[in-house]
């Protein structure tokens, strides 16, 4: 039996995971930020641009969320050869990345493209398609890009360095601003774009990220002894396979949730664009305040990680708790924040009455799923770093599309209940997974810890 951990256990594991979390929280917020920016931005165009912005955001999303979940599997599995000292297979991993990202990157561009028929057959209103198809045309040349320096990106955070992350991020979002203004507005000779001038800024950003992350990791000292680039390997298949195994359940289980948020884009783009351009405005926010739970879970895999490859099943099973309930205060005041501000939130981003009105009401129902949406995350984060990913996977697209999806439709769209009792139909579905991730995360870590125990006992 293990003893429960003490208070300065849990203050020690907090701070290990505030540490790791802190830049890559930076980094988070700055990702959003560009979304933030550019959502903003767009709506200063009108109510057209910014529902065009919306759909093709959602659309681009979709394939961001199945390349981001296929290399978040690189970060438990280096964090786990790190904690175990073994340098070689950190090096194995990154070099095998790189064929995961060439490939992906072929498969997911060709699927972006299919927007100009996609988008026309679900009922997307012919005034935003336009510039729905043209965001999604132009951000869609920077999602190579993007996969690679996610390659890059998850092998320095299974380290344990998340610092350069932070500083790249940042430059990316003071430049994307500045990206925006040149081609929405057409100056220095380019042409004007409009919203899917934000498209393109997004597009150059994200190359310009892994350009400079490239640099960083060659010529950083820290990173030497694993020689990344010293050559190039033949792909791997025990290696791929390994990553594959874990990654495509983390990007099942992270499309299960987003493309959950997608469809419902989608749904109140048929409703019209003030309804889908006071989605945004909730969801962008809403989307923006999850950066800080998904550091802390990012960071929580990290840690649990190393301490499993250090053979502390127990501690590891804590210290997966911590980052948790880090998570759920973090959501209870944001919660708070959406509830007493909502108001002021919504007209950040309009100047258009009826659409922040809206807005306001959307932000309210927001918050209701945040504490649940908080303790998801954590659970999640930890349940990688035990290298549990099949089952969560499932358990999400029950929660998300077997209650989430079918409740909203039924409510929101069937019943004609409208945006409200779309947002009502999330609600239940992040609450059901919540409560199914937590329980997996008990029972699982509860037999890993008993078996270590039984096997630590067989040894002496």
């Amino acid at each position: 039996m293990s003893t429960p951990p003490t208070r300065a256990q849990i203050v020690a594991d907090a701070a290990s995971i505030a540490r790791l979390g802190g830049p890559l929280l930076i980094n988070n917020l700055a990702a959003a930020g560009m979304s933030f920016t550019d959502t903003v931005m767009a709506g200063q165009l009108g109510a057209r641009d910014l529902a065009g912005l919306a759909i093709g955001a959602a659309w681009y999303n979709l394939f961001l969320f199945i390349g981001m979940g296929l290399f978040m599997a690189v970060s438990p599995a280096v964090a786990h050869a790190y904690g175990a000292e073994d340098p070689r297979r950190v090096t194995r991993y990154m070099r095998q990345s790189w064929w995961l990202a060439l490939v992906t990157a072929c498969v997911l561009v060709a699927g972006m493209w299919q927007a100009r028929w996609f988008l026309p057959m679900i009922g997307i209103t012919p005034d935003i398609l336009p510039v729905a198809i043209g965001y999604a045309e132009a951000i869609s040349w920077g999602l190579p890009g993007m996969l690679a320096f996610f390659s890059l990106r998850y092998v320095s955070e299974g380290i344990g360095h998340t610092r350069p992350i932070m500083f790249i991020a940042s430059a990316a979002l003071v430049f994307n601003v500045f990206a925006n203004w040149v081609f929405m507005y057409g100056k220095f000779g380019m042409p004007k774009l409009g919203a899917v001038g934000c498209g393109v800024a997004s597009a150059i950003a994200m190359w310009l990220m892994f350009g400079a992350m490239c640099w960083y990791v060659k010529w950083q000292k820290l990173y030497r002894p694993y020689a990344f680039f010293d050559r190039i390997d033949r792909p791997e298949l025990r290696t791929l396979g390994e990553l594959l195994r874990l990654g495509v359940p983390i990007s099942g289980s992270i499309l299960a949730e987003g493309g959950l948020f997608v469809a419902a884009a989608l749904l109140m783009g048929s409703m019209g664009a003030v309804t889908a351009s006071a989605h945004q405005i909730a969801l962008n926010y809403a989307s923006f305040m999850f950066m800080i739970p998904l550091a802390i879970s990012s960071a929580t895999t990290i840690h649990v990680g190393h301490t499993i490859g250090r053979g502390e099943i127990a501690h590891a099973r804590s210290a997966g708790f911590t980052g948790i309930g880090m998570c759920s205060i973090v959501m209870a005041i944001s919660a708070c924040f959406m509830v007493l501000l909502n108001d002021q939130i919504a007209s950040l981003y309009t100047r258009d009455v009826v659409v922040r009105d809206l807005a306001a009401t959307l932000l309210l129902a927001a918050a209701v799923f945040q504490i649940s949406d908080g303790v998801q995350v954590g659970a999640a984060g930890a349940l990688r770093g035990f290298k549990d990913t099949a089952i969560p996977m499932a358990l999400c697209w029950f929660s998300y599309w077997a209650v989430g999806f079918s409740l909203a439709y039924v409510m929101g769209v069937v019943r004609g209940g409208g945006p409200v009792l779309v947002w009502a139909g999330l609600i239940a579905g992040l609450a059901v997974c919540s409560v199914l991730l937590v329980t997996r995360y008990t029972s699982i870590t509860k037999s890993r810890v008993r078996a270590a125990t039984d096997h630590s006992s067989f040894v002496r």
